[in-house]
């Protein structure tokens, strides 16, 4: 009954994520994306802290994999809203220095 339960919160967090982002207009993307990299940072320092603290295979595994790809998420996110926010710096245009 569990396993039932549980997997009926998982596809209702799906369908209420994709319906909240989905509805979010691209003006607050940035913000909201330099926010998810706050708590992907968050992630990483539970998974480094995690990674100390248990000694069983299975753990430092998962620990391990955890702390690659939250840093992969982390360093990603801060590229690509860098990214977004060169494209609204305004350019200059005269010969000007």
């Amino acid at each position: 009954m569990e396993a039932v339960f549980l997997s009926f919160v998982f596809m209702l967090t799906i369908f209420l994520g994709f319906e909240l982002i989905s509805k979010v207009p691209s003006t607050l993307h940035t913000p909201l994306m330099s926010g998810s990299n706050a708590i992907s940072g968050i992630t990483l320092i539970g998974a480094l802290a995690t990674l100390k603290t248990e000694h069983t295979n299975f753990a430092i595994i998962l620990g391990t994999l955890a702390v690659i790809f939250a840093t992969i998420n982390v360093v990603g996110g801060y590229a690509v809203t860098n990214r977004m926010l060169e494209m609204f710096k305004k350019k200059d245009k005269g010969g000007a220095k």
